[in-house]
């Protein structure tokens, strides 16, 4: 029988890449999240104990920056830590919409926060009204906004499918395809998957007093 080393040396890089996250929460709770085939489990730990993932972690930085629109970006939680990659990107505004991961540059730059578990029966579509009008609110400024989670790959994704779909009318395949030309590493959950299948383009959310239909 093969022991559990054996099995992870059979795996490649880039196929455990962000399998599992640790982040620590303001109050220092500390939450993981395990991400394989397209399953979250989120668990809260208040210690920290060695080899806790099961899945061999990969730390290395993903500063991958996906330019949906001249003033939408999208990318990992490493880039929002990274302010030489801010200004070169001339970011003005961040929406933050991870669990537990703090906002660093608070003074340099306009922040929206949003707590979202990266679970399929998060209803990620209750966020887009919100989330979209911030956006919404960068653009008419002339600004360029960040949209990050933890890894940039199942919440933030969503957000920003949702945003097209509401604010420009694309169909899901087509919202789903322009930001993945835009960061090939998105992969939202199954859950957020059906969602934004299923959602609707008149949405009935309002920018400026006029409903988008």
């Amino acid at each position: 029988m093969h022991s559990l080393a054996q099995e992870i040396k059979a795996f490649s890089k880039s196929a455990l890449k962000k399998q599992c996250t640790r982040v620590t929460t303001l109050t220092g709770k500390r939450i993981i999240e395990t991400w394989k085939d397209s399953t979250v489990q989120v668990v809260e730990e208040t210690v920290q104990p060695e080899g806790a993932c099961g899945y061999v972690q990969d730390l290395s930085l993903d500063l991958q920056v996906g330019i949906v629109k001249p003033w939408l970006l999208l990318a990992s939680q490493d880039v929002a830590q990274d302010f030489d990659i801010l200004k070169k990107f001339k970011v003005t505004h961040i929406l933050n919409v991870a669990y537990g991961v703090e906002n660093t540059f608070q003074d340099q730059f306009v922040y929206k926060q949003l707590s979202i578990l990266d679970l399929p029966e998060t209803v990620i579509t209750s966020y887009f009204q919100e989330c979209s009008e911030f956006i919404e609110q960068v653009k008419a400024q002339n600004g360029v906004v960040l949209v990050h989670c933890n890894a940039g790959v199942s919440r933030s994704a969503s957000i920003v499918i949702g945003y097209l779909m509401s604010t420009e009318g694309l169909r899901f395949d087509d919202a789903f395809a322009l930001v993945k030309n835009a960061r090939p590493a998105i992969c939202p959950n199954l859950g957020f998957m059906e969602q934004l299948r299923n959602y609707k383009l008149c949405s009935e959310i309002q920018f400026n007093g006029v409903t988008n239909t």
